[in-house]
């Protein structure tokens, strides 16, 4: 078995840890954030122990363990990981040696969408960043966006994508504000728009502002997209159909993509240095 390596993404919504076995992920956990990241980390460490043990194994067997998002910095410092790297680097290497992209999928343009920001992340030929935009401080371009929006048509997360699948006429959000298009949505609802163009229109509302990264940036096939929001499924079909590609399927959780990165980094880390345990 190669060397066991840990990543742990400790963002603003959730918190995933995974181990891997060279690219093989071997174990993974997920959580909701608590009020402090060192408690989350330790949470989803813990939660991650349990599976390691029902398959014969040690967290602290692990060569490597790399810590990110925004948590990064405070996991580090109580001693939960070796060393940070930002999540843009990991969402970078983590599609590109994912398990669909490791068979030659050949990922270029990362598209991660989390719960507070944007990220659209070009790497290169060898999987290392050559080129990144980010969202501004407007919520309308993150995850967070999208579960204000559900609230106020009063359906989950899970619901709001097939939901706008069944649209016939989706509505048009004039606004870019997240404020003012909750203020749209209510007044579409008051006049008796069917929920379904709602629903429909607030995903094509996402999908804008996410092109509007893109084109910072530029597209490289071939495209994916991480983080929760690549769960929506119909924010996912705008985007791709607004772009002209298909989004690659990485064989892999979209929210578990940064942990794994973060883990493939450490285990190219533990290569270079010749380590074994």
């Amino acid at each position: 078995m190669s060397p066991i390596t840990l990543g742990i993404d400790v963002g603003s919504l959730t918190a995933e840890a995974v181990a891997l076995s060279g690219r093989e992920l071997i174990a993974s956990a997920q959580v909701d954030v608590l009020h402090d990241p060192v408690a989350t980390a330790r949470r989803v460490l813990s939660m991650l122990d349990e599976t390691l043990r029902s398959v014969g194994l040690d967290r602290r067997q692990a060569a490597r363990t790399i810590a990110t998002g925004y948590g990064r910095e405070r996991v580090c410092d109580a001693r939960l990981a070796d060393h940070h790297v930002s999540e843009i680097s990991c969402h970078g290497a983590g599609a590109f040696h994912a398990p669909s992209a490791a068979a030659g999928a050949g990922v270029r343009t990362i598209i991660d969408i989390g719960g507070q920001d944007a990220k659209v992340i070009r790497v290169n030929a060898r999987g290392e960043l050559s080129d990144f935009s980010m969202n501004d401080k407007c919520a309308a371009g993150a995850g967070h966006f999208l579960e204000l929006m559900c609230r106020t048509l009063g359906v989950s997360l899970d619901e709001l994508g097939p939901l706008a699948l069944g649209a016939s006429h989706p509505v048009e959000m004039s606004s870019r504000c997240s404020i003012f298009i909750e203020t749209e949505v209510l007044h579409f609802l008051q006049r008796g728009f069917d929920r379904r163009d709602i629903a429909a229109g607030v995903c094509h509302a996402m999908a804008d502002r996410v092109l509007s990264l893109v084109r910072r940036v530029g597209v490289a096939p071939e495209v994916t997209m991480t983080g929760g929001v690549a769960k929506n499924v119909a924010v996912r079909r705008e985007v791709e159909r607004r772009l002209g590609h298909r989004m690659i399927d990485l064989g892999l959780d979209p929210q578990l993509v940064g942990a794994y990165g973060a883990a493939v980094l450490g285990s190219l880390e533990v290569a270079r240095s010749g380590e074994r345990r």
